[in-house]
């Protein structure tokens, strides 16, 4: 690669630029764009996000986005910039896909059927009859379905490069070719169910293929749409008027309602209230905000008004920005696609030397070019590599189906084969091994408390104050009748109860374990907060042991508090740990050569969950957590984190068997083809009973998931 900017020595600023290339295949591609990029004036460096078939660009801002598509475009990618929404072009691919996959399904049984009179013996006109029917269906099933194969190959053959695409759209062409020329000239035998087969196959791995980058990429298109989707904006005169987060400008005046999420970042000019961060942060108890606070987008104002002066809107808010690293977290990809990646560098060559090598010799051995040709479209319909393809992604949406089903939402297949290595697991205490929801003690309460405490807790939306609510609620208590109700923002609510004040408010001098106060007059009493563990969490533990895996705590909670969990549940721990030391305790494992998994919740586990060699959060945790994680379990069990290594364990060992069976598929139905001892009919069938014996192998995932 050339020495970043050696073209122009007198560049000095770059910019980011990412853009979406849908024509990138294979491994060849990410190395044809990732070398040939760099050599152009004005360009640093690119690297390929091939899960998302997105192209990072780091160049001078002397170019623009479409000086970057003209360069992807003359070494030969189509491009075209990342939509607003990071969904919208893979729910367009995968929606064609599909469409294209339905209607080769819809032509294979068609053609199939009427080859049923043919095989059984249909001779003179009966025979010519089917055989132009099957033309009549095949032809534009053929020209739409493969669509995806033909411009991928083509595009690769105008820039003089290869694909796998290339000898897979030579079959077909071949394919469909001769059995037209064996329609127009009455001949006995023709492929059309063979060319159609072949298709509907391929269509099928490429949208299992679109399904798993679609389940990685789902998680970023979440976190983006917590955005406000728009506001009401001050005018100029005075006036409001609602705009969408689009049209919005940084100093633009936004007014934000109670219970309405921020659609930019900010400033507040005026107002007080509570802001819900939950979803940036994973802190669920709001913060007392007034003038000259920041506030940021996604955030939910939970009270009173607020008048925000705007900093930073769409693509440039924070919320955008942790979208962004997201999806630079994609960039990793699956080893055993890596695998498959280089055996398809090699494979267009192999394949188109094999089938010339085949009519070359059989015209030599006196055939003459119509049994040749048939022998060498035989080699490349029988050679497909559907098994190989679909090796690694039918293992990977099988296993994360059936987990998904448990409760384990996996976001993409790396994630499989890294919770496969893992040997050792941390855990975060506090709404990972806990249930992470305060569960208010009110024993200690008189009913006549209990009642007014009740009565305060419904006029909150605080965290406290509903864990205050349900339990009360659940005790059939009645809320007594206050006047002159008022919450005050970070601090707690007042009250006046039979002419005395009362109070309901967080108390940060009390002991250990009294987090709230409830005062009537002159009385006031402590209400202590319990976090319980998850109802499994001993067993999900104890299954982790029998797999070989040790399991720690590792927590920022009190050493005392992370110490009576670990004996309740016969473990060891660490608390007081703040994100530099869980990255510290990480890299230590690493060093001695462990492969450690990370689970946890909160701000403060991001750093590790993105460092750990697989990382897994629950459902309740904040969207950061969520998306540094590989993994989401949902619900209130525990089990799914030990049965998704499980599973993750076996998919791998069906990762290998599914390329041993590829593989031996080819060393047997090569010869084969080669001998001339199979037609094209047969290849295609061959080739789909390949596809049928991997996919068959990967559905055992779901037993092991049970």
């Amino acid at each position: 690669m050339n020495a970043p900017f050696a073209a122009d020595a007198g560049m000095r600023d770059v910019i980011d630029t990412r853009l979406t290339a849908p024509g990138i295949r294979c491994a060849g591609c990410i190395g044809k764009i990732e070398r040939e990029l760099p050599k152009l004036d004005g360009i640093e460096s690119a690297r390929v996000n091939f899960s998302a078939k997105r192209v990072a660009i780091r160049h001078s801002t002397a170019l623009d986005e479409s000086d970057l598509v003209d360069a992807l475009a003359r070494i030969g990618f189509e491009a075209q910039p990342v939509a607003a929404n990071p969904l919208a072009q893979d729910d367009r691919e995968t929606k064609a896909l599909l469409r294209a996959l339905a209607v080769a399904g819809f032509g294979m049984m068609n053609i199939m059927l009427l080859s049923v009179s043919v095989w059984a013996g249909a001779q003179g006109s009966t025979r010519e009859l089917f055989h132009w029917l099957s033309a009549i269906i095949a032809l534009p099933v053929i020209a739409y379905a493969g669509r995806p194969f033909f411009s991928s190959a083509w595009m690769a053959m105008k820039y003089r490069r290869t694909n796998m695409d290339v000898p897979i759209s030579i079959g077909i062409a071949l394919a469909t070719g001769l059995s037209l020329y064996e329609t127009l000239d009455g001949g006995q035998h023709a492929y059309f169910d063979g060319a159609v087969m072949l298709l509907f196959f391929l269509l099928a791995g490429r949208v299992l293929d679109a399904t798993m980058r679609s389940r990685t990429r789902a998680g970023i298109g979440a976190l983006l749409s917590k955005m406000g989707r728009s506001t009401a904006v001050i005018q100029p005169d005075g006036t409001t008027k609602r705009l969408n987060a689009e049209q919005l400008a940084p100093d633009m005046l936004m007014l934000v309602a109670a219970g309405e999420a921020l659609a930019a970042d900010g400033e507040i000019v005026s107002g007080t209230s509570a802001i819900d961060n939950s979803m940036l942060t994973g802190e669920s108890t709001p913060v007392g905000v007034g003038a000259h606070d920041k506030v940021l987008a996604g955030a939910v104002n939970q009270m009173g008004s607020l008048t925000v002066r705007i900093t930073a809107v769409a693509k440039d808010t924070a919320l955008a920005e942790i979208a962004r690293l997201m999806d630079e977290a994609g960039q990793s990809r699956s080893r055993y696609v890596k695998i498959a990646d280089r055996a398809a560098r090699l494979y267009a060559p192999l394949v188109h030397s094999l089938a010339l090598a085949a009519f070359i010799g059989w015209i030599l051995a006196g055939a003459g070019w119509h049994q040749a040709l048939v022998i060498a479209i035989s080699v490349l319909i029988i050679t497909c590599p559907c098994a190989m393809g679909l090796a690694v992604p039918a293992a990977q949406v099988v296993a994360a189906g059936a987990l998904g089903k448990r409760g384990l939402l996996v976001k993409d297949g790396t994630a499989l084969e890294r919770l496969a290595d893992i040997d050792i697991a941390l855990f975060d205490k506090t709404g990972t091994l806990t249930m992470g929801e305060p569960q208010a003690e009110l024993d200690d309460l008189p009913p006549d408390a209990k009642a007014v405490a009740l009565g305060l807790a419904q006029a909150s939306r605080h965290p406290l104050s509903r864990a205050i609510t349900k339990a009360l609620l659940a005790d059939h208590f009645v809320p007594a009748k206050l006047d002159e109700i008022k919450e005050h923002p970070g601090q707690g609510i007042a009250a006046k109860y039979l002419g005395r004040s009362v109070f309901l408010r967080r108390d940060p001098d009390a002991p250990a374990g009294l987090t709230s106060r409830l005062t009537i007059g002159e009385k006031s009493w402590g209400i202590r907060y319990a976090d319980h563990l998850r109802p499994d969490a001993a067993a999900a533990l104890r299954m982790l042991g029998a797999m070989g895996i040790e399991s720690r705590i590792l927590s920022g909670d009190r050493e005392q508090m992370v110490a009576a969990v670990a004996d309740e549940l016969d473990s060891t721990g660490e608390g007081g740990a703040t994100p530099a030391r869980k990255l510290a305790v990480l890299e230590a494992l690493r060093k001695e050569g462990h492969y450690p998994l990370m689970v946890g919740d909160g701000l403060n586990d991001g750093p590790a969950l993105a460092a750990a060699h697989a990382s897994i959060a629950p459902g309740s945790a904040s969207d950061i957590s969520q998306q540094a994680a590989d993994a989401v379990f949902v619900g209130d069990r525990l089990m799914p984190v030990a049965l998704g290594i499980k599973v993750a364990r076996r998919t791998m060992s069906v990762v290998r068997q599914n390329f041993a069976l590829a593989v031996l598929y080819n060393i047997c139905a090569v010869p084969l083809a080669l001998g001339g001892l199979v037609t094209p009919l047969i290849a295609a069938v061959a080739m789909s009973l390949s596809s049928l014996m991997v996919v068959g192998n990967s559905l055992r995932l779901v037993r092991v998931a049970r």
